[in-house]
């Protein structure tokens, strides 16, 4: 049974009444069975912990904790019958609860305030006691083992939420045995074809890389013999998710892995890890640049190892891992390996720093919806190195810009930013910064931020402390002003995307402020941005009421489209077209008009040509709804105006091709005297989220003065 302790070096007398005790309890409870589901759930998660090393009381706490996390199991009794030490462990679990993602949820989206508040109960715990999260991890684990049979939006919400926040979770804690588990088992569940896809590649080459491996270890033993090293050299186990994401790193295929085929060596002091690495590079040609020492520079979460990769017989190429077992133990169990701290032994410097990095995050803020951005950042992504003018080296978030560097450098050196270059050569302050660059920024005399910096599609920054600093400088300005310019926002924003059925203050309330004012205030510091608007938009026509036609009972029809690109039902089996004259987009409340001989028109209902028609006609009005079509688009005409230079065509064609977006139509015309070009042309979106997107990157396109939709 997992209970039984392997350990026995941690088996005492107390240890011993304790474990009989709760195998008694189990045993007596397991009959009924409500009960024993609940106690198979208890003794896989403490099976889990055990092969991380946890002690003994953890385990019995992980089996006793489904019943009291269900209520079968008080805080008297357990105190009771089991005594207040697990006790009080088991009552840390049910009040940290489980935390999970939003319905919907999309990464880089921002946290409502309960999953914040959630999430931040974790990070407390991490700081307090970092077991009651190792066995959270541990029981996400095990639903994950057991999750085939959930149905799919259950099992991709919990992927999903294990590999934004466990399986990261997991790596930063150094708990490597745990983070690959649960990354492969939410990348099968979230990509299911192309993990297939690469556990067949990796099926087919099995017998002929094993062979090669075991070539690799019987020359590099006898190497080692020769020059009196004991050492334990092994191959290193394959993770498919490793191999994915190195694999869309390096744009290639399984081919392009190095470490596909990969051995490990562990010795006994770091003096022999180099000693092996010379050995390795004597024996096998190396490739340039694969070679990183993580003894000298460890990786954040303290993992230290020698990684090399070579060039073996037959001109393949392998990765070679040399470590301590020391290394390998840290590697394997992170702060697990130090949990005799949190029992009263002397404070391990390793399993110290682990937790002070965590603790800067429950530093509160502004807004609980950058907790999980200033999680991924300080915990979860990866980092970037760039190096200064006077050569320090800064680090920063995978993804930085030149203006984060800028705000890193001093808070006014990033108010006052107008460019930047890196290694000599001028670049857009939306560049992301490589590993190596050296950036020097150019200053104006007067700090003047931009609202724009704060907009996530525009990627002028990416570090929440950056965003912050802006955000925090617009907050000082005039409130009044702040109010004049957050109005202005919301006034172009319901303009250019023709938004007549709505106001103001229901946007604000979707929003969840008071009223208007309090929504253009935000606008106007900054707080958020003008993309949230279309979101609200979105939100509230699927929502509210049809007030403006009425409703009329439909006869009997199918619920098939007449066209493939068309998703509205509702209209029988008549042709449907979308009307020139206003191209509605989903979720725009629309209404259909049965013309004479071009079958039925989709029309918004705040159209001014529709209006017309229904007071002149109001028999040809029929009800209709967008269908659930998920790759339907949709045309919409832009105009865009704006001072004519050399390439603007090129850049606004680039803009749309990135966005992946299909340009259908399109027209110029220019005015030699005011040198301002116009540009007319149909583009199609998936919907208004879509179209507010692509119409805030054009605006932001040099020399173009507004980008309208027409009506």
């Amino acid at each position: 049974m997992a209970l039984e302790d392997q350990n026995s070096q941690q088996k005492g007398p107390e240890t011993e009444k304790l474990l009989a005790s709760v195998t008694t309890f189990l045993a007596s409870r397991s009959a009924n069975s409500a009960d024993s589901a609940l106690i198979a759930e208890g003794a896989a998660i403490a099976e889990i912990l055990q092969s991380i090393e946890l002690p003994p009381i953890l385990r019995h706490a992980a089996a006793l904790y489904p019943l009291a996390r269900e209520g079968l199991l008080s805080a008297e009794e357990l105190s009771a019958q089991f005594g207040d030490e697990l006790a009080t462990i088991i009552s840390g679990l049910v009040q940290l609860g489980r935390f999970s993602l939003p319905k919907d949820w999309k990464p880089g989206e921002a946290l409502a305030t309960q999953q914040s508040d959630a999430l931040r109960k974790m990070l407390l715990a991490v700081v307090s006691d970092v077991r009651l999260v190792l066995i959270r991890i541990a029981e996400q684990l095990y639903r994950l083992r057991i999750a085939k049979n959930l149905d799919e939006g259950t099992l991709q919400a919990l992927a999903l939420e294990t590999r934004e926040i466990y399986a990261p979770l997991a790596s930063r804690l150094g708990v490597w045995q745990l983070k690959w588990e649960l990354e492969d088992l939410a990348f099968r569940f979230l990509q299911p074809d192309t993990y297939r896809e690469i556990a067949r590649q990796l099926k087919e080459r099995r017998q002929e890389r094993e062979i090669f491996i075991d070539n690799i270890k019987v020359e590099l033993q006898a190497e080692l013999v020769a020059n009196d090293i004991q050492a334990n050299v092994a191959g290193r186990p394959k993770h498919i998710y490793s191999i994915w994401r190195k694999m869309q790193r390096k744009g290639g295929g399984l081919e392009s892995i190095f470490d596909i085929r990969a051995v490990r060596v562990l010795v006994d002091d770091v003096k022999q890890c180099y000693t092996v690495l010379g050995i390795v590079h004597s024996l096998w040609p190396y490739l340039p640049g694969e070679f990183d020492d993580y003894i000298a520079n460890p990786k954040e979460n303290l993992y230290q190892s020698l990684h090399t990769a070579i060039i073996g017989p037959g001109g393949q190429i392998l990765e070679v891992q040399i470590r301590t077992h020391e290394m390998h133990r840290h590697a394997e169990l992170g702060v697990a390996a130090h949990w005799r701290y949190k029992e009263g032994g002397p404070s391990a410097p390793a399993y110290d720093q682990k937790i002070q990095l965590l603790r800067q995050l429950l530093e509160p803020t502004d807004k609980d919806t950058d907790l999980l951005e200033r999680v991924r950042e300080d915990v979860f992504e990866d980092r970037v190195y760039a190096i200064s003018p006077k050569g320090d080296v800064v680090e920063m978030p995978a993804g930085a810009t030149p203006l984060d560097f800028a705000y890193h450098v001093h808070t006014q050196v990033g108010h006052r930013c107008r460019g930047a270059k890196i290694n000599g050569r001028i670049v857009p302050l939306t560049y992301q910064v490589k590993n190596g660059d050296k950036i020097e920024i150019i200053t104006a005399k007067e700090p003047s931020p931009s609202r724009d910096w704060l907009s996530p599609q525009l990627g002028y920054l990416v570090s929440a402390r950056s965003k912050n600093k802006v955000r925090s400088w617009f907050r000082l300005q005039d409130k009044d002003q702040n109010r004049r310019h957050g109005r202005e926002i919301v006034e172009r924003e319901f303009a250019r995307l023709t938004i007549k059925d709505l106001t103001h203050a229901q946007v604000a309330h979707d929003l969840k402020f008071q009223d208007a004012d309090e929504l253009y205030v935000a606008l106007g510091a900054g707080d958020i941005t003008a993309a949230v608007i279309a979101t609200a938009v979105q939100r509230l026509r699927g929502t509210l009421p049809d007030k403006l036609i009425p409703k009329k009972r439909a006869k009997p029809h199918s619920d098939t489209d007449n066209t493939a690109d068309i998703s509205v039902r509702g209209v029988g089996d008549l042709m449907c077209t979308f009307a020139r004259c206003c191209r509605p987009v989903p979720p725009e409340q629309i209404a259909g008009y049965i013309t004479l001989g071009r079958g039925v028109s989709i029309h918004r209902q705040d159209c001014g040509n529709f209006l017309n028609l229904l007071q002149k006609h109001r028999e040809r009005v029929i009800e209709v709804a967008w269908g659930g079509e998920n790759n339907a688009v949709y045309p919409v005409d832009l105009g865009i105006l704006a001072y004519d230079r050399q390439g603007l065509l090129k850049d606004i064609s680039g803009l749309i091709a990135d966005e992946d977006l299909r340009v259908t139509s399109l027209a110029t015309g220019s005015d030699r005297p005011s040198m301002q070009v116009s540009i007319d042309l149909t583009i199609e979106v998936t919907g208004l989220e879509s179209l507010a997107r692509v119409m805030s990157r054009l605006e932001q396109v040099s020399n173009v003065i507004s980008v309208r939709r027409r009506s």
